[in-house]
Formats: structure tokens, sequence, C-alpha cells
């Protein structure tokens, strides 16, 4: 694919959100529920922080996409949880998977392995929560311990294995269906520093991921486009308070330039070739 196609895929995607104005349901951790629906709402969709058992199901089957964080799983969204990936499994409505902290502690390794069950549309962690939910040594929590290169073996097995894409972050970001392998290089080290920026973008790419048929691209249009909103407020930032800001500010106002100027996205070669 051209550089020129690419830049145009990635930002259709994009330009597709303020038109559609997805309805995203968040099951998504405390810490992160604000910023999170800060970003919906920058980008074009909307927010729901539905996450009540009894009625997470019930949202998830209208929602345009699901967010599933297991930051923080207190007992009333350890019911919620598996009731919003089921009837989002049932209802045919694309879903997020964070499991953040995978391996490191039991009760929420169990439920991500649980959730497998129900076909997430997309996975996302860093390194070490995806080695970990692969089977693979246990993980640190949110803080990855092993590299983005050291997982794409475990990205590409569970995506075979659970039909989905998953996404593995780091300082480039992999991104991949089993069979299609993307690097994504966008965004800035100052991100690590305001929290909730990786659980805001699952977020974000449920919201890509629900118009778009082809969910390896929303992915990588959520991943591209928010790193590029990054490396833009970062310039005119003094630290993470005003960064956090201007973030938002930069995801409300991406241009297809912007995107052709900035992109740092490329395929990588798949084990045939």
């Amino acid at each position: 694919m051209s550089e020129v196609a690419l830049v145009r895929r990635i930002y259709d995607v994009w330009k597709a959100l303020p038109t559609h104005n997805p309805l995203v349901q968040c099951l998504t951790n405390t810490v992160v529920q604000g910023f999170s629906a800060n970003v919906l709402l920058a980008a074009g969709a909307s927010p729901a922080m539905v996450d009540v058992p009894g009625e997470a199901g019930d949202f998830a089957a209208i929602s345009s996409a699901t967010l599933i964080n297991l930051g923080t799983i207190g007992t009333s969204q350890q019911l919620a949880i598996p009731e919003a990936a089921q009837s989002a499994h049932h209802s045919q409505t694309p879903w997020v998977l964070d499991p953040v902290a995978v391996g490191a502690l039991k009760v929420r390794t169990r439920l991500a392995h649980e959730l497998l069950n129900y076909r997430p549309t997309v996975i996302r962690g860093n390194a070490s929560e995806i080695i970990a939910l692969c089977g693979g040594a246990a993980a640190r929590g949110a803080d990855s311990t092993a590299q983005v290169q050291d997982a794409h073996g475990s990205a590409i097995e569970l995506a075979k294995k659970h039909k989905t894409v998953v996404a593995v972050s780091g300082s480039a970001d992999f991104i991949t269906d089993g069979e299609r392998h993307y690097q994504c290089a966008n965004g800035h080290a100052i991100q690590t520093k305001v929290t909730g920026s990786g659980c805001a973008l699952g977020a974000g790419i449920g919201a890509c991921v629900s118009v778009t048929e082809d969910a390896l691209w929303g992915t990588v249009a959520a991943h591209a486009v928010y790193g590029i909103a990054a490396q833009q407020a970062q310039e005119v930032s003094a630290g993470p308070g005003t960064f956090a800001a201007n973030f938002l500010d930069a995801l409300a106002n991406v241009s297809e330039d912007d995107v052709e100027r900035l992109l740092a996205v490329r395929q990588l070669a798949t084990d045939k070739e």
C-alpha cells in the first residue's frame, strides 16, 4: 500500500467518528473514567459509563462498541463485566478487552481468560500482559517488564486462536490479526506520565472499530491518530498537566495534513514473506 493510500485509509476511519457519533460503553477502571470520556468526546464519539450488573448487558446490546478494562475490578464490575461481554458477543457489538495486570493477580487473570470465550474484537495490552494472557510468564501489571518485540509471537498466537486483533503497546506498538502485522511508532513518552493514557486509547479503539468493517484498520487508525495528537500536544506543553489538556485539544483537531506529515505506521513482513 502506498503512503498516500495509507494516510487516506487511516484518516477515513478517524473522520467517520463525528459523522457516526458512535456510542461507546466503558466498563473501565475508576481512575480513568473522566479522561476516557473526554477522549471519546474529543474524537467525536459518545461515552457511556454503564457498568452496573443488570444493566451492563442490556446496554452492550445497543452500544456501538464496548470497552472492558480490568484496571480496578470491584465486586460490582466482576458481575457486570461478563454480562456485558456475553451480550456484546451475542449482539455482535464490537468490544475491546484491556487485560490490565493479567498474570500478576489471580482474580483478574481468571476473569480475563473467561472473557476470551466471548471473542473480543480487539485485545490491547502491554507486552507482559499479552504474553501472560497467552499463557506465558506472569506480568508485573500496567508497567510492562517485557519489550514489544518479546510479545510478537504471543500476539499472533492469540489473534489466530481467538480470531481477534491484538495490539501490544510500547514505544512502537505492534498490531496484528494473526495474518497482517503493523507497527505504529506514533506517540510520545510523556503519555506515560498521565494516568489513563493507555486505558483511554482502548475506548478510542472501540470507537474506531465500530465505524469500519475491518477491525485491524480501526485499531491501527486509533493508535496512529492518538499518537499523532500526543506528539502535537507535547510540543506546546510545559509538563504532564498541560499535556493532558492540550492532548484533548489536539485530538479534536487532527487533520488529514497532520496525519500525512506525522504518520509513522508501516506494515511488517509476515511469516510467509
